[in-house]
């Protein structure tokens, strides 16, 4: 992202943010962030005396009459002048010149710049404001520009990391691996081969567009499919198929005949991921703070040396070799040193400040080890999954072999419980995953959040004929866009 000006002579002013407009790549900063409620202009005033609500705004290529807007009642051009007006009022002015600071894409500045060069204007980059984060876009992002649009298993593995939050500008886009974490722990949770195709036949019915009541989710169909796919897996691997119906062989385990070591594979599985989440963490904090930040942090080097710590003497002492536990001792003691460290800087010192930090190192080491046993619901809810499909399963053939009514009566105990154990099921290991997701993995990643990138997008009305019917000039045509194509300073997207 980078940072950028609007420059233009002042009669080419509007022009120049009409085209901005249109492409939609620029996000430009509000002098005291107001809209056309806080006063406004001409447009505004016009907008809020028609008393209708505006539908979606429009811009005019050409500088409309007012009063004919009102007269007819075109909310929607009123509604994009008042728009217009707020970014002509955010302009700072220096005799026949304007201009206007904003935020824009590295990979749109070229475009951009040679677009707004056909109007009279000219994109200047500038260099960042130290303490100021840029705005963040990740990368399948709903507000992807032209140049990086939406793509297709990203977008819909965007909703589970946006709903948590804006990711910070300077952190790691966690939204590919999150996904898969997710399908990963919602299949085990809801292995069973049959539910799993029906998860990917709904998510191609999605990928369809039917019903269209439902097409609004149509971008999520990536995400449905790979959860029905690892539930697919897992059922394969658990040998069930609507339940223990013996269509397919035991390959792994029979959740309920193996709970014990069903659940040591999903503790194991919740600490891998943790220490993952760790590494991810300490990564975060280095590229927010700097090495420090990266070693005293609970999210850190420190927080990941009393986990590793942690689970060393756990694990010595369920191997029973209690010589080995020392070591994790003092891997221990050390991260408990560099967290007491770095919580202690942030309290008020003296014995109030000690004692603050205590209890927080105290809550930090009872937090990982609940943590760890919280990925036991993997487990949990997997045998209580395979239990609903073996009590379907065991009702159903002990109706089918008594009478012709009996098999009718089978077939309909069969299709309901599989319904009902569908639909519950998949709703709980939804839950349940992404709650795993937040509380125990994401809760390591981010330390704080970030600003979404917004840019300005308006649809255009154009006049037939004009120049902007034409197209932009190509970048290379223009010394706005040679300027514009500066050497990036960084990686674009979080």
């Amino acid at each position: 992202m980078r940072r950028v000006a609007v420059v233009a002579p002042e009669t080419a002013l509007r022009e120049s943010l009409v085209r901005i407009a249109e492409a939609g790549c620029v996000e430009i900063d509000l002098a005291g962030g107001g809209g056309p409620d806080d006063g406004g202009g001409p447009a505004a005033t016009r907008l809020r005396r028609l008393r209708t609500e505006p539908g979606q705004a429009v811009l005019s290529e050409a500088l409309p009459d007012l009063d004919a807007l009102e007269h007819e009642g075109r909310t929607d051009l009123l509604a994009g002048e008042a728009q217009l007006e707020e970014r002509l009022g955010s302009a700072v002015r220096h005799g026949e010149a304007a201009a206007l600071a904003g935020w824009c894409p590295e990979a749109e500045v070229g475009a951009t710049a040679a677009r707004i060069a056909g109007a009279g204007g000219a994109l200047v980059v500038l260099r960042a404001p130290r303490g100021v984060d840029p705005p963040t876009l990740l990368t399948g992002a709903d507000t992807a520009t032209p140049a990086h649009p939406a793509r297709t298993v990203r977008r819909s593995f965007t909703p589970l990391v946006s709903t948590y939050g804006t990711v910070p500008y300077a952190d790691l886009d966690p939204t590919l691996p999150a996904g898969i974490v997710y399908a990963v722990m919602f299949g085990a949770m809801f292995g069973d081969a049959g539910h799993g195709l029906l998860l990917v036949a709904i998510a191609l019915v999605l990928r369809a567009g039917r019903p269209r009541r439902l097409a609004a989710l149509r971008p999520l169909w990536p995400f449905v499919a790979g959860a029905g796919l690892a539930a697919t897996l897992a059922g394969v691997a658990y040998g069930e198929f609507f339940g223990p119906t013996g269509v397919l062989p035991v390959l792994w385990l029979a959740p309920l005949e193996e709970p014990m070591r069903l659940l040591a594979t999903a503790v194991v599985l919740g600490a891998v991921l943790l220490a993952l989440a760790y590494a991810a963490g300490i990564v975060n904090r280095w590229r927010e703070g700097g090495p420090a930040a990266a070693l005293y942090s609970t999210t850190g080097v420190a927080g990941a040396a009393l986990y590793l710590g942690l689970a060393a003497v756990a694990g010595c002492v369920w191997l029973g070799r209690p010589a080995l536990a020392a070591v994790g001792a003092v891997i221990v003691l050390t991260g408990l040193a560099l967290a007491g460290a770095g919580l202690y800087a942030t309290t008020a010192g003296g014995p109030g400040g000690a004692v603050q930090t205590g209890i927080q190192l105290l809550d930090a080491m009872v937090r990982i080890g609940s943590n760890i046993v919280s990925f036991a619901r993997l487990a949990a809810f997997g045998l209580t999954h395979a239990a609903l499909g073996a009590i379907v399963w065991n009702g159903t053939k002990a109706l089918a072999g008594r009478s012709p009514v009996g098999v009718v009566a089978a077939l309909l105990v069969f299709l309901a419980g599989n319904a009902l154990a569908f639909s519950l099921e998949a709703l709980v290991a939804g839950v349940q995953a992404l709650r795993l997701e937040y509380y125990e993995l994401f809760s390591r990643l981010f330390e704080g959040e970030g600003r979404p990138f917004r840019p300005w997008h308006l649809p255009v009305e154009h006049i037939p004929g004009s120049a902007a019917d034409t197209g932009p000039p190509a970048a290379g045509e223009t010394a706005a866009g040679d300027a514009a194509r500066l050497g990036p300073a960084r990686e674009e997207y979080s």
